[in-house]
């Protein structure tokens, strides 16, 4: 079961407590399993549900995935020419036959229930699927992980059709926990359900982190009631994790590494008062269920320490891709899934470098952004970074780095000069460039291949530092 059966039960035990909050609109557990009920029956065999954040959504995705039903979400915000490839290519997939079950339950366990689509803009996306036991089991990994509790308050900010903020939804539907988001992300809507509606954890990427809490500090908004915060993406800079210790004192901070096709991997929580590593590329241990090894390209174990890919075996890993294998994206080596991310272990505490298509060879030398991107978030006068490699004649690729920089400003010397003692002499960017803003896709995540595109193009948002 991913949550239906949860559903019913929280509708029969307190109907009239608040399930889904969207924009300051409620659904009871009874309205919300009466709306979803409703629409069972005419809801095809797969639903491709493609809107912006409302409780039309919820009530559609809970009924879109009843029975042995399958539902794609698709972001409402691509071209639509991309989404009709998308549906003709589903409409070919799609299982033969009208669905028989007519109630809201869940279907077997085995059985698809989700088709998950990877980022897109331009080119059709990759298509996997995820069965109804994976959820389940990851489910019970995340409540036992985050400490989610029926009493919470949940606040996921950003679009549902966004993976991280689809599963916090369907997470909160089986946990018999109230869910919140808003009808789109926005700093001064978000505070005020921080400040309103009681809100007790929040799920969001590190640049909506950094906006809500920078702002919340210097507007006054009071976070003291929020215990914990999720965060998924990239790992927390310096700066962010600062900026959200004095906004939301009393939260554990988590972060965490996952993949869709993999579902959660490794994770840890920073308790109120505890210090961070600094600099570290470390995001935590293993999930419950969840075993990890550094595999080569040929599938053999790599020592402690050494990088390589990082490979998961657990029950949460997605069914597979119905279209787009290339046999690169999700690869397995004898029941040991990966997805091309690079990384090392040093004992239980796995240490993520980035993406194999993010490295930068320079000289020879491997490096991965993420790391410079850490090591200058934490020189004084920068708000944010951004690393990528530009072609060089000389060396292949040069490191070249943006950033955004706080009061006061800060010069390419000061920043040679704070990342001496933290980062190899051949991993250190030769090119710093000043921006007016970070560049971010539509879903909030940072784009190395944007910044690319606005040094190319001398892009008013981005001017070199001397």
């Amino acid at each position: 079961m991913p949550f239906l059966n949860r559903l019913q039960r929280w509708a029969g035990d307190r109907p009239d407590g608040t399930a889904v909050v969207v924009a300051g609109q409620r659904l009871s557990w009874e309205e919300l399993r009466d709306a979803a009920a409703a629409l069972v029956p005419g809801s095809p065999a797969v639903t491709v549900l493609s809107e912006g954040n409302s409780l039309h959504f919820a009530v559609a995705f809970a009924a879109a995935v009843a029975g042995e039903r399958q539902c794609a979400v698709l972001d409402p915000s691509w071209p639509q020419q991309l989404q009709d490839g998308i549906r003709d290519r589903i409409r070919e997939a799609a299982p033969a036959g009208a669905p028989a079950a007519t109630e809201l339950a869940d279907g077997p366990p085995g059985t698809p229930f989700l088709i998950g689509l990877t980022s897109g803009t331009t080119s059709v996306p990759k298509a996997f699927t995820r069965s109804r036991r994976s959820w389940r089991q990851s489910f019970d990994a995340s409540v036992e992980f985050f400490g989610l509790v029926p009493e919470d308050r949940t606040l996921a900010p950003g679009p549902l059709a966004a993976s991280l903020n689809l599963y916090a939804l369907a997470e909160c539907l089986h946990a018999g926990s109230e869910f919140h988001t808003l009808a789109r992300f926005d700093v001064g809507d978000a505070h005020a359900a921080v400040s309103h509606d009681g809100i007790t954890r929040l799920v969001l990427v590190p640049t909506m982190l950094r906006l809500l809490s920078e702002r919340g500090l210097s507007g006054g908004v009071d976070a003291s009631g929020v215990r914990s915060i999720i965060c998924a993406g990239s790992k927390l800079d310096a700066r962010t994790l600062e900026a959200a210790r004095r906004w939301a004192p009393n939260a554990t901070i988590f972060e965490y590494y996952g993949a869709s096709e993999l579902s959660f991997v490794s994770g840890a929580g920073l308790p109120p008062g505890q210090q961070p590593e600094p600099h570290g590329t470390g995001i935590g241990t293993p999930f419950p269920g969840v075993e990890i090894r550094i595999l080569d390209d040929d599938g053999v174990q790599l020592p402690d320490g050494t990088d390589g890919n990082v490979c998961v075996r657990s029950g949460m890993v997605s069914d597979g891709y119905l279209w787009g294998d290339d046999g690169q994206a999700l690869q397995s080596f004898g029941g040991w899934h990966t997805v091309g991310d690079q990384g090392y272990l040093d004992g239980p505490t796995l240490h993520m470098l980035g993406r194999r298509s993010d490295m930068i060879i320079t000289a020879g030398t491997n490096v991965y952004p993420h790391e410079v991107e850490l090591a200058l978030a934490s020189v004084p006068g920068v708000a944010a970074a951004v690393a990528a490699g530009v072609a060089d004649d000389l060396r292949g690729q040069k490191v070249v780095a943006g950033i955004v920089p706080s009061h006061g400003g800060v010069t390419a010397t000061q920043l040679r000069a704070g990342i001496e003692d933290v980062l190899a002499r051949n991993k250190r960017p030769l090119e710093y460039f000043a921006l007016t803003g970070l560049p971010l896709t539509d879903r909030g995540k940072l784009s190395r291949e944007l910044l690319l595109d606005w040094i190319a193009g001398h892009d008013p948002r981005i001017r070199r530092l001397g």
